[in-house]
């Protein structure tokens, strides 16, 4: 599937006009299409005016309702899936300010059980030292030391052992020379102590493993309900459930080839002796 950020800003209005357009072309009210679907007036007609964005159960039985013939169907039910995906570039967000993303980012682990987050490039920030994390937003027109003590609070939440956490990270993510070498063997050294952590995986991907697919981006799953995707210049988020269920079995054909435990361990210890030999 693919998202033109322009695109998605306007498809959940796009959504409404078009499932109202539909009920007002074959004639009918509001009122005998709830009934149809077995839904509420209030409802329907908070999906017509955009104010609630239905998900593809309610688009079909809305849809089969109306009679709609196979090419509407495909076509709505692609919008649907564009209308419960969002894009929120860099430069908006920190227009919004850092405390409104990092009070997203809290709600998010907050409210979810079970958090896996697949990491490629970089470690993330529950994961990093602070020497880590005020090097990685050397780039960033933010103020550092506000962002780095946001952050440094929100790794609070590894150590709610309601949560369970799965990191899977590849060898170039351990390794990457964020800091100067001492400071990475640290670095390494805190993924060894959160990984005995007993409601936190570490799961370590080293390189020349054997992966038919190539990892092309940072994702973060929150329980099955949402995902999100960063890119250089922003980031998705997805709540289609096809688009959740998509990341998922990515998620899990990674986490079959990562080593765990005392195996990963193992190797984190290597990397983090060769940084201070």
């Amino acid at each position: 599937m693919t998202f033109d950020p322009a695109e998605l800003g306007q498809s959940k209005a796009d959504l409404a006009d078009r499932l109202r357009a539909l009920r007002k072309r074959a004639g009918r009210t509001q009122v005998w299409l709830a009934q149809r679907c077995h839904i509420s007036q209030t409802k329907l007609s908070n999906i017509e005016t955009g104010r609630i964005t239905p998900g593809a159960v309610d688009v079909k039985l809305i849809l089969g309702a109306l009679d709609a013939p196979p090419e509407v169907v495909a076509d709505v039910v692609a919008l649907v899936r564009l209308a419960h995906t969002e894009w929120e570039g860099k430069r908006a967000s920190r227009r919004r300010g850092l405390e409104k993303r990092q009070a997203e980012l809290s709600g998010l682990e907050a409210e979810a059980k079970e958090l896996r987050y697949f990491l490629p490039a970089m470690v993330t920030g529950l994961l990093a030292t602070p020497e880590y994390i005020r090097a990685s937003l050397a780039h960033s027109p933010v103020d550092v030391s506000a962002t780095v003590a946001r952050k440094l609070q929100r790794q609070a939440i590894l150590y709610d052992e309601a949560k369970r956490f799965t990191f899977l990270l590849t060898e170039q993510a351990v390794k990457w020379a964020v800091v100067p070498r001492p400071a990475m063997a640290v670095q390494i050294d805190r993924l060894i102590s959160i990984s005995r952590l007993p409601h936190v995986r570490i799961g370590i991907i080293p390189s020349g493993t054997a992966v038919v697919r190539g990892p092309m981006n940072t994702f973060t799953l929150y329980d099955r309900r949402l995902a999100t995707v960063e890119t250089f210049t922003g980031r998705i988020v997805f709540q289609d459930v096809r688009d959740i269920t998509e990341h998922l079995e990515v998620f899990v054909m990674y986490e079959r080839h990562a080593l765990f435990g005392e195996e990963g361990r193992a190797l984190l210890e290597g990397w983090a002796t060769a940084y201070r030999s």
